[in-house]
């Protein structure tokens, strides 16, 4: 069977769960992703070590001692726990509870791996009872039943699928989010289109093989931009590091992981405050990373913290805080606290990609340009693409993709506008732009090769910069177009004498439609 095939299967298995939640009226409730994300990745690990067992059976004497040997890249799920069990044991009267307690069972058993930590050290299991997502006791055994009779259906059973990696598993994880990330919680949104994380990781990783590199964003959602610069490093290479203030965006971060075997990584997935509460540190000071990769929320009220981060014990915010007293709090520009944390979480010689909104890279005073004078003047500053609009799912901010490299020697700064690249259409009935593999493929080349190209992109030297306010629009450093159009002398006379006559005639009929007015008005007596 073909992969696109298995993509289908998967993605009617997920319909046929959503289904299941409306059913119960459970659709487009604060639980209905709970739920499904919970049913899609027990499927998903029972599955993956089932067929892992069927390749290895001859060198164990049962499938329990095999899971008892199970390496970390597998869920460890016991005979009693299977979903076959669940399935044949759902006549018995307390089915619900039985279903539950083998969700327990499966999260204590890997709690040590599939667990996600708080910033205040508590620890969120792989998962919860699904009694825990429904308030009609009524409803508790049907949706019991239900579940294990969709995720127990032979025509989901999912074999090659495993060996697949994040450009297959990307679409599924889309699909299965799409919609739940309407609403882009209190901090980041919960999917970055790959199209974006894709640019940003191939230009960030410079195509030497690397091994034990840390991979951080602070402001992770559900985890795209992470999974694409461990799809490019390779992820035996790298180990991943996160925050995010959302228990949504945490769980799905969670689920993203799993699908892309790199559950090496899930005890650094941290659900806290990361402004006000960083979890990622080094004894007292914050940890270090090579490669920082992010696209932080833009706008938001965190007027409660400014007093928190005015104290600010790691020294981050050199270019100052957003003014809390403004009239409509739900704006400031929360970007920039994440921006200069990104900034102080890069070691000596690291690289960082950051989705920013338009109105930094054009600010004539304030804090985004007291970050930009610092990133220019220390010879940070790498390079920006402005983005077509409508790029994202969840916004239509014009944005920019903002790179900034500390092993930077040359003096160049990169600038891109590929504003108008992009074909415009409806996806799920929200206008979005998507880029064809040849605009992201020149996207990218133009950038690492420093490809000046009319219109487009050109290598500007940091002294322009400087001369001309730290501006980093394209706009400021070429001439405006000048559209020239080759005319012989008959062809202009005649051109021009079209144009006269044109002009007469509206002139012409200018004076009779005011004529008809004037009469108009004048006929009009008072009764």
């Amino acid at each position: 069977m073909v992969y696109e095939e298995y993509l289908d299967k998967v993605k009617d298995m997920i319909k046929d769960l959503k289904a299941m939640c409306a059913g119960l009226g459970l659709a487009n409730t604060g639980d209905e992703y709970k739920i499904i994300s919970e049913l899609f990745t027990y499927k998903f690990l029972n599955d993956k070590l089932q067929r892992e067992y069927e390749r290895n059976k001859d060198e164990y004497e049962s499938y329990d001692d095999f899971v008892d040997f199970v390496g970390d890249d597998f869920a460890r799920i016991y005979t009693k726990c299977t979903i076959d069990t669940m399935y044949h044991l759902q006549s018995e009267d307390n089915f619900n509870t039985l279903l539950d307690n083998a969700l327990i069972k499966i999260s204590e058993w890997n709690s040590d791996i599939y667990s996600i930590e708080t910033a205040s050290g508590n620890k969120k299991p792989l998962f919860e009872p699904l009694a825990a997502y429904i308030r009609d006791e009524d409803k508790e055994m049907e949706l019991a039943k239900r579940s294990i009779n969709i995720l127990a259906d032979t025509q989901y059973k999912f074999d090659k699928v495993y060996d697949e990696g994040w450009d297959y598993f990307s679409s599924i994880f889309e699909f299965l989010i799409k919609d739940y990330n309407k609403d882009s919680g209190k901090y980041a949104e919960y999917f970055t289109p790959v199209s974006a994380g894709n640019i940003m990781a191939e230009i960030l990783y410079n195509d030497t093989p690397t091994e034990k590199v840390t991979i951080y964003d602070p402001a992770a959602g559900s985890g795209t931009l992470l999974l694409c610069m461990a799809n490019v490093i390779g992820s035996k290479n790298c180990m991943l590091y996160s925050q995010d203030i959302s228990q949504k965006s945490s769980q799905f971060l969670r689920m993203n992981m799993i699908l892309n075997r790199l559950s090496n990584s899930l005890n650094n997935v941290i659900e806290g405050n990361t402004m006000t509460n960083p979890y990622h540190k080094n004894g007292d000071n914050l940890k270090k990373f090579d490669f920082i990769v992010s696209n932080p929320p833009f706008n938001m009220d965190f007027s409660a913290d400014v007093e928190t981060l005015k104290n600010d014990k790691y020294d981050r915010f050199f270019a100052g805080i957003p003014n809390g007293d403004i009239k409509e709090k739900e704006k400031m520009a929360i970007y920039q606290v994440f921006l200069q944390h990104i900034i102080a979480s890069l070691n000596e010689k690291g690289k960082a990609a950051v989705v920013v909104p338009n109105g930094f890279i054009t600010a004539q005073k304030g804090i985004p340009l007291r970050i930009r004078k610092k990133l220019v003047d220390k010879n940070w500053l790498r390079g920006i693409i402005t983005m077509p609009q409508n790029i994202f799912a969840t916004t239509g901010t014009k944005v920019s993709l903002l790179f900034i490299d500390k092993t930077k020697t040359d003096d160049g700064i990169f600038i891109m506008d590929a504003s108008d690249m992009g074909t415009k259409t409806k996806v799920d009935d929200i206008q979005r732009t998507i880029l064809s593999s040849e605009e992201i493929k020149m996207i990218i080349e133009c950038f690492k090769d420093k490809k000046s190209l009319k219109d487009f992109c050109a290598l500007v030297s940091r002294e322009d910069i400087k001369n001309k306010n730290y501006f980093l629009s394209l706009g400021t450093y070429i001439k405006a177009k000048k559209e020239v159009v080759e005319y012989s002398v008959d062809e202009f006379n005649k051109n021009m004498e079209i144009y006269t006559n044109e002009l007469k005639k509206c002139y012409k009929r200018g004076a009779i439609l005011e004529q008809k007015i004037i009469d108009t008005l004048e006929a009009i007596k008072y009764e």
